[in-house]
C-alpha cells in the first residue's frame, strides 16, 4: 500500500495528498505533518518506511470539506485519490492486492464548487494572465457558475485589473511567476505557475474549440492571440485539476477597458468599494446598499459595483429597470417575496456538469424554474423597461423539463444520491415494484401463498424461509402425493421431505426470492440511473438555463436598488456626455448608515464641478474632523454608483460620464517594501497624475502632509497646478494648507470650497456643511485639545501659534523660528488651573429633582445674574 502512496504522491509533489483509507483521509510522511499542524489535529505514525516511524494523520471523509476549506485558506493545495474499486474486485485480482487508487481531483484556490467550501454572495474567480511578445491579457472564470471573460491586458494593468476581480488564484507561466509574485501578493491571490506550453495560442484555440465543440472561435468574437492563449491556460488548468471533468462553461465573452470606469487599487481600497480598510464586508460600501435577496443578485451588484460602466446606454437601460421598480412599490414587494425562495441555479448547474451534484440540486433546479415562471408572471402583468421585458422572456420555456423534474421528484430531496429516496412514486414502474419488493416483501410471499393455496386446494400450505434452502413451500406429508401427482408436479418442483413435512419451490417463487432479496440494491441502482437521465435532460439545456439564471439576478438587483433608492431616499441622476458634475444634497451611504444607529443626522452637502466652461476643481480647505474626506468619498461614490446603473444618494445629481475614478485618502507604511507613509502618498499622486484624462474625477486628501511643512505646500501647490493645466480632470482637493486658496484667483478652474466650523469659548464646533470660500485657519489646536493632549501642551501650541502668526507678516520664517523659545516651555510655569466660572458653580451644587417650579425660575435670574459678572 506504501508503494502505491508514493507513487501517487511522485505525481502531485506540490500538493497535499489525501488518500482514501475506507471512512477516512489518511495523509503521511511530510504531508502529515504540515496538515496536522495547519489543522490541528493528532500526529501519528504508521509503520516504518526505511527504518523510519512513518508520520500519519486523517481526516473522515463525510467532514473533509471543512478541513479543505481550512487547508485552502492556509494557502494549501490539495489532492484527492479516491479508491477506484471495492475491496472484493481487489480480490478478484489476488489474495493480496492492493485497492486501485487515484486522483480524481486537485483542489485549489480557484477551483472550488462546494456550497461549503464558498461565499454564496461572492465570485470565485481563477484568472490566468498570458503575455505574447507586445500584447497581453487577462481571462478568467468561476466554475461555481459558469462565467468566462478575456480582456486585452497589459502588465501594468495586472493590479488594477486584479483589484477589480480579485480572483483566488492566478494562472502564469512558470518563467514569468517571480516577477508578477509581488502584484499577486499585494492583492491576496495564489500564485500558481504552468508550463509554457499552457499558453500556446494555438495548442489554445483547439483546446477551446474542442471544448466548446465548435471549428472555430469567431463565433464567439475577435479575440488576440494573448487572449487566445490566457483562455487556453484556463481551461487546460481546469481539465488539469478536474481530471477530465470540465465544468460547464458560457461561451466566452470580451471586455475592453475602454467599456469599463477605469479605478485603480489604491482607489478601491480607499473608497472602501466592496470591502472595508480592515478587510470585512461590513463597513464597505457594497455591504451598506446590497438589498438583493438571492446569491446570484448579490454576486452580480458586486461586478457591477466593481466594474462601472461607461456606456451611456447600458447605464440609462439598468437605470430604468431601477426606476421602473421604485415607481411600482406593490410589484417589488411580490417579486423580492418570490426572489427569496429562488435557490442559487448557477452553482447547482456547475455541479451537475462536473459529477458533484445530488439530488438536492436536482430539485434546486426544478424549484427554481418554478419560481422563475412565477416571477414571469408577475413581469407580464406589466409593460416594463427593455431589461424587464428581456428577462420575463428569459425565465420561460422550461415547461417540459419542469413537468419533468416535478413528476421525477420528492418535495424535497436527500443530499446525496446513494441514500436513494429521491424519485417520486409512480414515476417508474420497475422502481415503484422493487421499492414494494424491499418494503413489502411479506406482504408479496403472503400473496403468493394465498395463490398457491387456491391453486392447489391445499388450505394449509405455507411458504416459509430458511438460511439453506430460502423461500419455500411447505405441506404435510398427507398432501404430498397431490403435490407430486400430474399436473401440479409439472409447476411445484420437489425440495426436500422431513419426517412430517415436504417442501417445495416454483420457477416464480426462486424468482421473486431473487428479486426481494436484490430488492433494495436493484432499487437505488434505478435511482441513480434516474439521476443521470435527469441529469442529462437539465444539461441539454444548460444554455437556457444559464440565460434563466442571468434573468433572476438582473431582476433581484434592480429590485434591490430600487429598494434602497426609496426606503433611504435617494434620486435618478441625470447622466450625459457633458463634463457636468453637479450634486445636490449628497450624502455618504455607510456613513449615513452608521449615522443612523446612533440616531445622528447626516449633514447633505452640495458639489458643483461646473459645467464645460467652469470651476472643474473645488479646493476643499478647513479643520481635521471636520468632515472633508467623507465629502470627497461621498462624491466619488456617487459617481461610481450613478455610473453602474443605481440611483444615488442624492436629492439631485448630474454627472457627465466619467472614465477613471482616482482617490488619494490617507496612506500609511508599506513596510515590506521599505516605503513611509510619505512614499506611499508621492507613488499614489504620482500614479494619478501620470494617468488621468480630462474625463477623470479625482478626489486628493492632504496633499503633502507627510514631509516638511514648506516642501509639502510646493508638492501640494504643483500638483493641483498640473491637475488644472495638464490632466484638466475633474476633482476635490482638500489641503489643510490653507495658503493655496490663493489659487483660485490665479487658476480659472479652481473654486475655493470650505468645511464651516464655529468657535464658541474656545472650542470649535464641526457642522459638517461644506460651502464656497476659503478657511483662514485650520484649527489644529483646537483639535488637538479635542484628542486630549495636556493642558501645558495645548498651552504651549497656542503660544507657538501665536509668534508664528505674528511674524508672518515681515518675519521671514527662518528667523522668527530662531527667535521663538521652543526650549523655554520646560521653564515656563504651568497655567493655572483654569476658574470655573461662578454659575457654572452654582449650577453644580444644585438637584434638580428637588426644586419646585418657583424654586427653579429663581435659580434662573441667580445665574443670570452671576453670568454677567
Amino acid at each position: 500500500m506504501m508503494a502505491q502512496y508514493l507513487e501517487v504522491k511522485a505525481q502531485h509533489p506540490d500538493a497535499l495528498l489525501f488518500y482514501r483509507m475506507g471512512d477516512f483521509y489518511e495523509l503521511f510522511f511530510d504531508d502529515a505533518v504540515a496538515a496536522a499542524a495547519a489543522l490541528d489535529i493528532a500526529l501519528t505514525k504508521r509503520g516504518k518506511h526505511l527504518d523510519d516511524d512513518i508520520p500519519m494523520c486523517g481526516v473522515p471523509h463525510h467532514a473533509a470539506e471543512g478541513y479543505l476549506l481550512t487547508l485552502i485558506r492556509k494557502g494549501f493545495r490539495v489532492a484527492i485519490a479516491e479508491q477506484m474499486e471495492t475491496p472484493e474486485q481487489a480480490r478478484k485480482r489476488g489474495h493480496k492486492s492492493v485497492v486501485n487508487r487515484d486522483v480524481v481531483r486537485l483542489v485549489t484556490p480557484g477551483t472550488l464548487t462546494e456550497d461549503t467550501l464558498l461565499d454564496a454572495r461572492r465570485h470565485n474567480f481563477l484568472a490566468a494572465f498570458a503575455e505574447l511578445r507586445d500584447e497581453g491579457a487577462l481571462a478568467w472564470a468561476d466554475i461555481s457558475t459558469g462565467q468566462i471573460r478575456v480582456m486585452p491586458c497589459t502588465r501594468t494593468r495586472l493590479g488594477p485589473e486584479l483589484a477589480r476581480l480579485a480572483p483566488r488564484e492566478l494562472l502564469v507561466t512558470d518563467t514569468r511567476a517571480e516577477a508578477i509574485r509581488p502584484v499577486a501578493e499585494d492583492m491576496g491571490t495564489a500564485l500558481t505557475g504552468l508550463a509554457p506550453s499552457s499558453f500556446d495560442s494555438q495548442a489554445a484555440e483547439a483546446r477551446l474549440c474542442k471544448l466548446y465543440k465548435v471549428q472555430s472561435l469567431d463565433g464567439f468574437g475577435q479575440f488576440t492571440r494573448a487572449e487566445r492563449a490566457a483562455l487556453g491556460a484556463l481551461v487546460d488548468y481546469l481539465d488539469l485539476t478536474q481530471r477530465g471533468k470540465l465544468p460547464l462553461l458560457q461561451a466566452p465573452a470580451r471586455d475592453t477597458a475602454e467599456e469599463l470606469v477605469q479605478i485603480d487599487a489604491a482607489t478601491r481600497r480607499n473608497l472602501e468599494l466592496t470591502q472595508s480598510l480592515s478587510g470585512t464586508r461590513e463597513g464597505a460600501l457594497l455591504h451598506a446598499i446590497d438589498r438583493t435577496v438571492t446569491a446570484a443578485g448579490a454576486r452580480l451588484l458586486e461586478r457591477r459595483l466593481a466594474s462601472p460602466s461607461r456606456r451611456l446606454d447600458t447605464i440609462m437601460e439598468r437605470q430604468a429597470a431601477v426606476t421602473f421598480l421604485h415607481g411600482n412599490s406593490r410589484l417589488r414587494g411580490d417579486l423580492r417575496a418570490a426572489l427569496k425562495e429562488v435557490p442559487d441555479l448557477d452553482r447547482a448547474l456547475s455541479r451537475l456538469s462536473l459529477d458533484r451534484a445530488g439530488p438536492r440540486d436536482l430539485g434546486a433546479i426544478r424549484n427554481a424554474i418554478a419560481q422563475a415562471l412565477d416571477i414571469a408572471a408577475l413581469l407580464d402583468q406589466q409593460e416594463g423597461p427593455p431589461l424587464m421585458h428581456n428577462a420575463a422572456q428569459a425565465l420561460q420555456g422550461h415547461d417540459a423539463l419542469l413537468d419533468l423534474l416535478d413528476t421525477a421528484l420528492i418535495a424535497a430531496p436527500p443530499l446525496l444520491a446513494r441514500d436513494g429516496g429521491f424519485i417520486a412514486p409512480s414515476h417508474d414502474p420497475d422502481l415503484d415494484e422493487a421499492r414494494k419488493l424491499r418494503d413489502e416483501g411479506r406482504s408479496v410471499i403472503a400473496q403468493m401463498q394465498a395463490d398457491y393455496a387456491q391453486d392447489t386446494g391445499i388450505t394449509s400450505l405455507k411458504i416459509k424461509h430458511n438460511n439453506v434452502l430460502g423461500y419455500f413451500i411447505e405441506v404435510t406429508a398427507t398432501h404430498a402425493e397431490r403435490m407430486l401427482s400430474e399436473p401440479l408436479s409439472t409447476r411445484y418442483i420437489h425440495r426436500q421431505t422431513t419426517a412430517n413435512q415436504v417442501r417445495f419451490t416454483t420457477v416464480d417463487l426462486s424468482e421473486m426470492e431473487t428479486r426481494i432479496l436484490n430488492a433494495g440494491a436493484r432499487a437505488l441502482e434505478i435511482e441513480k440511473r434516474l439521476f443521470v437521465e435527469l441529469r442529462d435532460a437539465i444539461l441539454a439545456r444548460a444554455a437556457e438555463l444559464a440565460q434563466t439564471a442571468r434573468a433572476l439576478a438582473e431582476i433581484d438587483l434592480a429590485a434591490g436598488l430600487a429598494d434602497i433608492a426609496q426606503a433611504a431616499d435617494w434620486c435618478a441622476p441625470k447622466l450625459d456626455q457633458t463634463r457636468s458634475f453637479s450634486i445636490t444634497g449628497g450624502r455618504h451611504p455607510v456613513v449615513e448608515a452608521a449615522l443612523a444607529k446612533t440616531g445622528d443626522p447626516f449633514i447633505a452637502n452640495d458639489c458643483d464641478l461646473g459645467a464645460e466652461n467652469t470651476a472643474a476643481i473645488w479646493l476643499l480647505t478647513g479643520p481635521n474632523m471636520a468632515g472633508k474626506s467623507t465629502f470627497l468619498r461621498q462624491n466619488a461614490v456617487i459617481a461610481i454608483l450613478a455610473q453602474m446603473g443605481a440611483w444615488v444618494p442624492a436629492k439631485a445629481a448630474h454627472i457627465g460620464l466619467v472614465s477613471q475614478v482616482f482617490s488619494r485618502v490617507g496612506a500609511s507604511d508599506d513596510l515590506a517594501r521599505g516605503r513611509s507613509t510619505f512614499m506611499v502618498e508621492m507613488v499614489e499622486t504620482a500614479a494619478i497624475l501620470n494617468q488621468a484624462d480630462d474625463r477623470a474625477l479625482v478626489i486628493l486628501d492632504e496633499i503633502g502632509r507627510g514631509t516638511a511643512t514648506y516642501d509639502g505646500l510646493s508638492i501640494a501647490w504643483a500638483t493641483l497646478e498640473h491637475l488644472h493645466d495638464v490632466n484638466r480632470a475633474r476633482a476635490l482637493f482638500a489641503t489643510h494648507y490653507h495658503e493655496m486658496s490663493a489659487l483660485a484667483g490665479r487658476l480659472e478652474g479652481v473654486e475655493n470650497a470650505t468645511v464651516t466650523v464655529k468657535e464658541w469659548e474656545g472650542e470649535v464646533i464641526f457642522l459638517h456643511e461644506v460651502k464656497r470660500g476659503a478657511a483662514d485657519r485650520s484649527y489644529g489646536v483646537q483639535v488637538a485639545r479635542l484628542a486630549g493632549l495636556p493642558d501645558t501642551v495645548i498651552a504651549r501650541a497656542r503660544e507657538v501659534l501665536s509668534a508664528l502668526e505674528q511674524g508672518e507678516a515681515g518675519t521671514k520664517p527662518k528667523a522668527l523660528i530662531d527667535d521663538l523659545p521652543l526650549f523655554s516651555a520646560a521653564r515656563a510655569p504651568a497655567p493655572a488651573t483654569p476658574q470655573t466660572p461662578p454659575a457654572l458653580e452654582k449650577l453644580a451644587q444644585i438637584n434638580p429633582d428637588e426644586l419646585s417650579p418657583r424654586e427653579a425660575l429663581d435659580l434662573i435670574y441667580e445665574l443670570r445674574a452671576l453670568a454677567k459678572r
